[in-house]
């Protein structure tokens, strides 16, 4: 971990292991899907020890408390050294969850590819609506 007590926020997502490269780190800046003490943050933004967090991915939305700065990407059992989630935001994840796998019950996927005679059905369908 680094000595130093901030670091941009892009940097601190990309080693806390909430995006895969820096770029989309960037990316998630730039569309607000970050937030530091609920104000939307540029990349260049620097986070600090004590700071809340919210980022928005793929994985869902999360809600952490930052712990530790770093500036290299580690194992993953490092970085979550690096913040803490409140339980609000684990609990809102669960149910979201949840929620997920009830509408793939609901839903679920088709036991084999569409044939032509299918797939000529569906586009015409689709043609309709538009």
């Amino acid at each position: 971990m680094s000595q130093s007590s901030h670091i941009r926020i892009d940097k601190w997502l990309w080693a806390a292991r909430f995006f895969k490269t820096r770029a989309l780190a960037v990316k998630a800046c730039d569309l607000g899907r970050i937030r530091i003490n609920h104000l939307e943050v540029k990349p260049a933004r620097e986070v600090r020890v004590g700071d809340m967090v919210w980022v928005r991915n793929e994985g869902g939305e999360f809600e952490i408390e930052v712990l530790a700065v770093s500036e290299v990407r580690g194992p993953a059992s490092v970085a979550q050294g690096l913040f803490r989630e409140t339980d609000a935001s684990k609990e809102r994840r669960a149910q979201e969850a949840e929620a997920r796998r009830a509408m793939q019950a609901m839903m679920p996927m088709p036991e084999h590819r569409p044939s032509k005679k299918d797939r000529r059905l569906i586009h015409k369908f689709r043609q309709g609506m538009e």
